[in-house]
């Protein structure tokens, strides 16, 4: 009884959500280089790893389980020259999971050469979690690693910080002094 009261709802909300998927989708039409290097600077200060203070890193290394984050980042490494042969790749994942099968799933799926994996990070399995990335779907993150990055990575600190820099002159002109 209860379904049937909610498959309208569901009907229009999932009718609303392909709309607007759509006009959204309409919305960004090509990428250029010029947006390739801002949205892949912009998405390696979310997730790549970031030099500290204390600890002084400037190679560049993304990690991520979503593979059109991956493809959009190797994609941005594409256009900063990167030698697609340069790249190593680590597959972490959870020591109750398949990751053979992980590694050969993201080769597949970002068409990867396989002689450029690295051996598997296992993370130890604590039963007390409740994790719901398991089964067929699970497949861990990727671990893209660019050896002898550090000029690729000073680049990509530059982009950022004129991008931090061009959001507070922007915000300070619309807001005042």
């Amino acid at each position: 009884m209860t379904d049937a009261r909610w498959d309208a709802y569901r009907e229009a909300r999932d009718a609303a959500q392909a709309a607007e998927h759509e006009r959204a989708a309409g919305a960004v039409g090509a990428l250029d280089e010029r947006d390739l290097l801002m949205l892949g600077a912009a998405i390696y200060w979310c997730e790549g790893a970031k030099s500290k203070p204390w600890r002084r890193a400037v190679t560049v290394q993304f990690v991520n389980s979503d593979p059109g984050l991956l493809a959009l980042f190797l994609r941005f490494l594409e256009v900063c020259g990167v030698d697609p042969t340069v790249p190593t790749y680590r597959v972490s994942i959870h020591e109750s999971a398949d990751a053979e099968a992980a590694v050969q799933w993201w080769a597949d799926r970002l068409r990867l050469p396989t002689d450029r994996f690295r051996r598997s990070v296992l993370k130890r399995h604590n039963p007390t979690t409740v994790r719901r990335s398991t089964g067929d779907d699970y497949h861990g993150c990727l671990v893209i690693t660019v050896p002898r990055s550090r000029a690729l990575y000073w680049r990509i600190e530059g982009m950022i910080a004129e991008l931090f820099r061009i959001a507070d002159d922007t915000r300070t002109r619309i807001d005042g002094p």
